[in-house]
């Protein structure tokens, strides 16, 4: 087992079970069929068990999954008859939902997740705000935000814990082969750095050098420059799996990451939670459960 189980992927194992297909799973989840497929290999990874023999056209349990299965089943039909039941979730979620984001976080995952959740419920109206200022949720007429922290202490707001994140040494291609790269970490110091300005030091065991390359405010120019080749840069590991897949960026000491804290979603503290609200902080939970932010070792 490579870690804690992450319960909201249990759901989706019981659908895919109880239907022999991704696609129907997905169907009746409101969720596309590739986040379904990567939240099953998911729990896979995580009990560090097969649950399904695949093929082409359906998945059959293995006798670990029909085992898995006979224990969740009970618990996730009992949740869905209590959920299913309350009166606020007997009407689908409507009108307008204002949500605010860290810039880097809306352009690269909240605006696929924004489209889903769009399809998903088509009576919600989205005003998503992209800024790195931490807004007033109340004073400015937000449902909710999403927010990056080491820990939020703010009583007047409600605060889910969306999943933790980490950050890794990039460089691009054409700057490794100029100057090649550092094997250890007392080498990063004699590289170029693209360094961004809120970051005062780098984690121990780096040092950094006393004069950088680039200094910057701005996270996504920070990663530009890094995949332009302006030399090594600390960026998080979500901004640059993208890269990485496409081969515009290189993780260097690919097992050295830095935790650097954790996304929450944040809404105002009422009785009752608006359905809009909660029906987009549960999808938030569910795209992230298929879609991790953090790596899962080397990229």
């Amino acid at each position: 087992m490579s870690g804690t189980t992450d319960l909201n992927l249990l759901p989706l194992f019981v659908a895919v079970a109880e239907t022999w297909s991704m696609s129907a799973a997905a169907r009746n989840l409101g969720l596309p069929k590739s986040s379904v497929s990567r939240g099953v290999a998911a729990l896979e990874e995580s009990l560090g068990v097969q649950l399904f023999h695949r093929t082409t056209r359906k998945v059959a349990l293995t006798t670990a999954g029909t085992a898995f299965y006979e224990k969740v089943r009970p618990h996730v039909a009992a949740l869905r008859d209590i959920t299913g039941g309350l009166p606020e979730q007997e009407a689908e979620p409507s009108g307008e939902l204002r949500i605010t984001s860290p810039v880097d976080m809306a352009l690269t995952f909240l605006a696929p997740l924004a489209a889903e959740f769009s399809a998903r419920y088509p009576a919600v109206q989205l005003d998503i705000r992209p800024t790195n200022q931490t807004v007033d949720l109340v004073g400015e007429g937000f449902d909710g935000a999403l927010r990056v922290a080491l820990k939020l202490s703010d009583s007047t707001l409600v605060a889910r814990r969306i999943s933790g994140l980490e950050s890794a040494i990039y460089a691009a291609p054409t700057y490794l082969a100029r100057r090649g790269p550092p094997r250890s970490a007392s080498d990063v110091g004699a590289h170029d750095w693209v360094i961004h300005r809120h970051v005062k030091q780098l984690p121990p065991p780096l040092v950094a050098p006393e004069r950088p390359r680039l200094v910057t405010d701005d996270l996504l120019f920070a990663h530009r420059a890094v995949r332009e080749g302006m030399g090594l840069g600390l960026l998080p590991t979500f901004l640059a799996r993208q890269d990485v897949t496409a081969g515009l960026l290189v993780r260097v000491l690919p097992t050295w990451g830095s935790k650097v804290g954790s996304l929450f979603f944040v809404h105002p503290r009422t009785e009752h939670v608006p359905r809009k609200v909660a029906a987009f902080r549960d999808f938030v939970l569910a795209f992230i459960a298929a879609n991790p932010l953090m790596a899962s070792g080397g990229e």
